[in-house]
């Protein structure tokens, strides 16, 4: 697999996650893994048959050399699924794509590690006024079958930026005139009245720490979402689609 299709290859694992991937015609598989000690009946059957029917390449391994695939041997049981996403990119790529045309709205997530709250994240960030979802692979939940699940299918299509660490990622995107807003909650500014520049990422933190602190020596903008009647937060993907749907809304 060439450089410039495994930066758009999203891995998948689990028999019932794939097979229901295998089912949607609108989605690119480039090949399906099998585990050799797999029996070529039930839902493997299912599998095998679905993946010939649309010519997706088919092939076994052994279960070390499965595991290395999925990366995640204890729940793939014994199969993967390589499905292309045409809007991944890698963060390399994404900054020689903005020293072009400087100018986008990017979220970007700082150690968010519930499934459930990254792929709603990412459901509501494409549905919205964000350019592209600066993932992390360090510290933020795997791209997994629990995340496809809670984004409906979205994280297949979403424009997603992968980086191995988040502050040193944020730092080439500040050397490239991004400014950084970090929501938090002790902030002074609101979220609403900010009068954001032409190129802005809004950093969201983890669900219990917050931002880190890290991200927030990194900021230009510390800002906060008003709360009223004692409230101290709101859940984080709630937080990412007031970001997300807030050009539409007058401030």
């Amino acid at each position: 697999m060439d450089r410039a299709l495994l930066q758009r290859v999203l891995t998948l694992y689990g028999r019932k996650p794939v097979l229901e991937t295998l089912a949607d015609s609108t989605l690119e598989c480039h090949a399906l893994h099998l585990a050799q000690s797999n029996r070529d009946s039930g839902i493997i059957k299912e599998l095998v048959a679905s993946a010939a029917r649309r010519n997706i390449p088919i092939h076994r391994h052994t279960r070390t050399e499965l595991s290395r695939i999925s990366k995640n041997g204890k729940q793939d049981q014994g199969v993967a699924l390589d499905v292309i996403c045409p809007n991944f990119k890698t963060l390399g790529d994404h900054l020689a794509q903005i020293a072009e045309q400087p100018q986008a709205r990017l979220i970007a997530l700082d150690a968010i590690t519930n499934p459930q709250n990254l792929g709603m994240i990412i459901r509501s960030a494409a549905a919205g006024a964000i350019d592209a979802i600066l993932v992390p692979s360090k510290g933020c939940a795997a791209l997994g079958p629990l995340v496809i699940k809670a984004s409906a299918g979205t994280l297949f299509k979403a424009p997603i930026v992968r980086c191995a660490a988040l502050a040193e990622a944020l730092t080439d995107y500040k050397n490239a005139g991004a400014h950084i807003c970090t929501l938090e909650g002790n902030a002074r500014n609101s979220l609403f009245s900010h009068r954001e520049s032409s190129f802005t990422i809004y950093v969201l933190g983890n669900e219990t720490e917050g931002v880190s602190k890290a991200s927030s020596a990194l900021a230009d903008h510390r800002l906060a979402i008003p709360m009223r009647h004692g409230v101290e937060s709101l859940n984080v993907a709630v937080a990412a689609s007031l970001i997300a749907f807030s050009p539409y809304f007058d401030k």
